[in-house]
């Protein structure tokens, strides 16, 4: 069996804490493919590692 990276992943709600934003903005971000997330049953869990990215990612100007 492969050793898996030692790689922690996030609940939605723990995300949008992290982040200062809603569980819909997670969703919708996740959703649009741009926040990776895995799906276990009807939940979804996000690498950490992506969330610091996401932080760290220079936020568009929309409007």
């Amino acid at each position: 069996m492969a050793e898996l990276p030692d790689v922690r992943f996030l609940t939605v709600a723990e995300v949008a804490e992290l982040m200062r934003v809603s569980k819909m903005t997670v969703y919708r971000l996740v959703h649009a493919g741009e926040l990776p997330a895995v799906r276990f049953g009807r939940s979804y869990r996000v690498p950490e590692s992506a969330v610091a990215e996401a932080v760290q990612r220079p936020v568009s100007d929309v409007g």
